[in-house]
């Protein structure tokens, strides 16, 4: 395991130095899901929920989350994203997002694509809270990441799923 970046000599936080790295085409793709009762996920589904368009609202919120992780996340540096893409599926019981964020940049991508994912997930909540509270947030991770130093990085798969 590499040593933690975001702390200097002296164990104090501060924000890592990308100034001397190369520029390099960056990608990270991060996914979660929100389970819910059946009948608040057929309501998404139908395109029917009250609020509008829960799906493609969702999509907004999480392309605009990833926009402004710079401002949210302390150390995170503010990039110029080249491409935030957000897949949204309404299953049986869940709403699965998976976002996929690019740069050009002297830093990786992978808080963008976490943040794209957590804000459409929470959006998703607050649009369907009313009917809904016993929403759950899961499995929000990283699943790839391509570019930079260290390369390309692949997340194990979990106990019943493919890849």
């Amino acid at each position: 395991m590499n040593n933690l970046t975001h702390f200097d000599p002296a164990g104090q936080a501060h924000m890592v130095d990308v100034g001397t790295k190369p520029i390099s085409h960056r990608v990270a793709v991060a996914e979660g899901r929100i389970a819910m009762l059946p009948e608040t996920a057929a309501r998404i589904r139908a395109g029917d929920h009250r609020k509008g368009d829960v799906l493609g609202v969702a999509r907004i919120a999480g392309i605009m989350g990833a926009k402004r992780t710079g401002e949210l996340i302390p150390l995170c540096h503010p990039i110029g994203l080249s491409r935030v893409a957000l897949e949204l599926e309404a299953g049986a019981d869940q709403v699965r997002v998976q976002a996929t964020c690019e740069v050009q940049g002297q830093t990786g991508v992978e808080m963008e694509a976490l943040t794209a994912v957590s804000v459409a997930l929470l959006t998703i909540y607050d649009m369907c809270k009313a009917v809904d509270r016993g929403m759950r947030i899961e499995g929000v991770r990283l699943l790839e990441k391509h570019g930079g130093r260290s390369g390309s990085w692949f997340a194990q798969p979990q106990v019943g799923e493919e890849r």
